[in-house]
């Protein structure tokens, strides 16, 4: 399987995604846009899209962030999904999925930083390709916004803090706006990059301090994201 990701930062790095892709042997390519990397010239250059998280909106314009191009990442989601190929939308790139199907993103209720619980819902339940969720398990967090539905969208998780973590556009196209592809290392890359955001939302309810976001382990939502992306592959084979 080829798997393309789109990262629009350094410190949004793929994590588990990554990782999952080379334990199963797959080939990954790469638009790096921080470092000016293009994008897919078309759909046929992979058979997965992954489109990474990142501090921007899908309204940031192209003079507020010279290296992300939203409208741009939008055409080639729509390309992606219109030769039937899988998309999978991380935070800012689920957001970016809705976009690209014409709803627009939205502010969460709760900024959420640190890794909180989310839950099924009858939806998520339902979905083969959760079939090995718990009801309830614990991920990474990391947001503001949340991505728009559709009118054929499914809600397959949601969290105290955001109503929608986990939504299938389609039955090979998903957004999470949840993180389980946080390790050790892309949590100390994040944190770095966000010591103001940290100190000035210290108080809000569901934001974890540097300490706590560093004793937070990892291991069970990538084995969790693992059996996702195996069942999408398959899926898209």
């Amino acid at each position: 399987m080829r798997v393309h990701f789109v990262i629009h930062e350094a410190f949004e790095a793929p994590g588990a995604y990554e990782t999952w892709v080379g334990d199963r042997g797959f080939h990954a390519t790469y638009s790096r846009v921080y470092l000016h990397e293009p994008l897919p010239a078309g759909a046929d250059a992979f058979d997965l899209l992954i489109v990474m998280g990142g501090p921007q909106s899908p309204a940031t314009t192209r003079e507020e962030c010279a290296h992300f191009d939203s409208l741009a990442e939008q055409a080639l989601i729509r390309e992606a999904i219109a030769a039937n190929k899988a998309v999978v939308g991380v935070c800012l790139g689920a957001q970016l999925i809705g976009e690209a199907l014409g709803v627009a993103h939205a502010r969460s209720p709760e900024t959420e930083i640190g890794n909180f619980a989310i839950t099924l819902t009858d939806a998520g339940r339902a979905n083969a390709k959760l079939a090995s969720f718990t009801t309830s398990l614990e991920v990474g967090h990391w947001h503001g916004d949340m991505p728009g539905l559709t009118a054929d969208a499914s809600v397959l998780a949601t969290s105290e803090g955001c109503p929608r973590q986990i939504v299938e556009y389609m039955p090979r196209v998903y957004g999470f706006q949840c993180h389980m592809e946080f390790t050790p290392e892309v949590v100390e890359l994040l944190i770095a990059a966000s010591e103001d955001e940290l100190r000035a939302k210290a108080h809000h309810p569901y934001v974890q301090s540097p300490a706590t976001l560093r004793a937070n382990h990892f291991d069970a939502m990538n084995r969790q994201l693992f059996s996702f992306l195996d069942a999408l592959a398959a899926a898209a084979r």
